[in-house]
């Protein structure tokens, strides 16, 4: 794909990037292909994972979709095959498929907790699981994966009683796996936005975004660019000596 203002940071590169219809994950998709990665994306949403496969084919990327449920152990399975099989290994993982759900605890059931801890939790080790050992079987071993947290998984808020602490897990396999996989070349980092302005975010209650983008200090809600950027760097042989860290896309609430 022709770099289109991009610089190249990922030229030669495979990457899998979950939960890529939409939000955070097609950003970070559209981003990747201008930096010149050899994509996999995937999601459950069959029609917009397909025409987030178009827009990037149409514009010269090698890309293949791959439709299905990070928390499915077949399906994830397949998800980081497909780019073992097409590209030859996996340099990159974006572990970003999750869903956010609003609830406290009196009013959230043992289902809402299994459903959020499946998608979130258990499908970010799933993708991770099977990323690690793809790596592991590369020329060079070593890759670099990038797993979504939140400021939900760094510090406490109201109505997260399922959605935090499933990004609590998402902080802390991010640590875990770093520390594991250093020595043999996989850096694991993560990114934790703030509210961003995603589809999902835009079907919330007004009465739950206005006081968000008070309460973040920049003033506004964030971008879903603006975390594709992060994650790009962190991505990169840019970020080669970073690995364990948590990086704060929320401007400045985690701050305060």
């Amino acid at each position: 794909m022709e770099n289109a203002g991009g610089l190249g940071r990922l030229s030669g590169k495979s990457a899998v990037v979950t939960g890529a219809a939409k939000g955070i994950g097609r950003a970070t998709a559209e981003l990747f292909a201008r930096e010149g990665a050899r994509l996999v994306v995937n999601d459950v949403d069959e029609a917009g994972l397909e025409s987030l496969r178009g827009e990037l084919a149409g514009a010269g990327a090698e890309v293949v979709a791959v439709v299905g449920d990070v928390s499915v152990v077949e399906d994830a399975r397949r998800i980081v095959g497909a780019a073992v099989e097409g590209f030859g290994g996996l340099d990159v993982l974006v572990a970003n498929a999750g869903v956010i759900p609003l609830n406290n605890i009196v009013d959230a059931t043992p289902e809402d907790w299994d459903h959020v801890m499946a998608v979130d939790g258990r499908g970010m080790f799933l993708t991770c699981k099977f990323a690690v050992e793809a790596m592991l079987k590369n020329a060079e071993p070593g890759g670099s994966i990038v797993c979504l947290s939140s400021i939900s998984g760094l510090a406490g808020q109201k109505d997260q009683s399922t959605y935090g602490p499933a990004k609590f897990v998402a902080s802390g396999i991010t640590k875990h796996l770093a520390v594991e996989w250093a020595d043999r070349g996989i850096r694991v980092n993560a990114v934790a936005p703030g509210t961003i302005t995603t589809e999902a975010v835009a079907a919330l209650p007004e009465e739950y975004k206005a006081p968000m983008k008070e309460a973040h200090p920049i003033g506004r809600l964030g971008e879903p660019s603006e975390v594709a950027s992060a994650i790009l760097f962190l991505a990169s042989d840019e970020a080669s000596f970073i690995t364990g860290a948590i990086l704060p896309v929320d401007g400045g609430y985690l701050a305060q």
